[in-house]
C-alpha cells in the first residue's frame, strides 16, 4: 500500500498535486482542510470551534485531528491502494499518532516535502483568495499561517527525515514539473 504525506507551506500546491497523484495511482485523497471546511459549513458546534481557530490561521488541536484521522482510516474501502495525507500531520505529536495508527494497520507512510519560496506562497494564496473567496487567504492570516508552519509543522519534516521516510522536492516550478518530481519518487518507492 502506497501512503504519502504531502507536506509544504500553505499554498505550496499540496491539493493540486494530491489530485494528480490520486488520479495516476488510484489513491484515496484525504484533504484535512476540505474535511474541516465541510465541518464548518455544517454549522455544528465543532464546526464553529474549528472556524474560530482556522479563520485566524491557527491549528485545530492534535487530539481532535488524530480522532478525525483514526475515523477516516477505519472507514477506508477494502480495495484501498493507499492514502495521500494532504495537510496532516501538522505537528510532531500528530506525526507520532499517525505512525501508531498506521502500524496498527500494518501500514507505513513516506513524506514528500514540497518546498516553495515564501514570496511565491503568498502570491499564490492571495490569488486563490481573490478567485475562491476563502476567508483565510488574506495577507494577515497568511502571515500567521506561515509562521505556524515554520514553528510547528516544519519540525514534522525532521521527524520523517530521522525515520528515513523523507523526500524533498522543489515546488517553485510549474504544476507539471512539480508532479514529475513526485512521480519519479513514487516510482522509486514502488520498486
Amino acid at each position: 500500500m502506497l501512503n504519502i504525506i504531502l507536506c509544504g507551506a500553505p499554498g505550496s500546491g499540496k491539493g493540486t498535486q494530491s489530485d494528480l497523484i490520486a488520479k495516476k495511482y488510484g489513491l484515496q485523497h484525504l484533504s484535512t482542510g476540505d474535511v474541516l471546511r465541510a465541518e464548518i459549513k455544517s454549522g455544528s458546534e465543532l464546526g464553529k470551534e474549528i472556524d474560530a481557530l482556522i479563520s485566524k490561521g491557527n491549528l485545530v488541536p492534535d487530539h481532535k485531528m488524530n480522532h478525525l484521522i483514526e475515523h477516516y482510516l477505519d472507514t477506508l474501502p477494502a480495495d484501498c491502494k493507499g492514502i495521500i495525507f494532504d495537510g496532516f500531520p501538522r505537528t510532531v505529536v500528530q506525526a507520532e499518532a499517525l505512525e501508531l495508527l498506521l502500524e496498527r494497520r500494518n501500514m507505513k507512510a513516506v513524506m514528500i516535502d514540497m518546498f516553495v519560496e515564501e514570496d511565491e506562497v503568498i502570491k499564490r494564496l492571495l490569488e486563490r483568495g481573490r478567485t475562491s473567496g476563502r476567508a483565510d487567504d488574506n495577507f494577515e492570516t497568511i502571515k500567521q499561517r506561515l509562521k505556524i508552519y515554520q514553528d510547528v509543522t516544519k519540525p514534522v519534516c525532521q521527524y520523517y527525515l530521522k525515520k528515513h521516510n523523507y523526500f524533498a522536492i522543489n515546488g517553485n516550478n510549474t504544476m507539471e514539473d512539480t508532479f514529475a518530481q513526485i512521480d519519479t519518487i513514487l516510482q522509486l518507492i514502488q520498486k
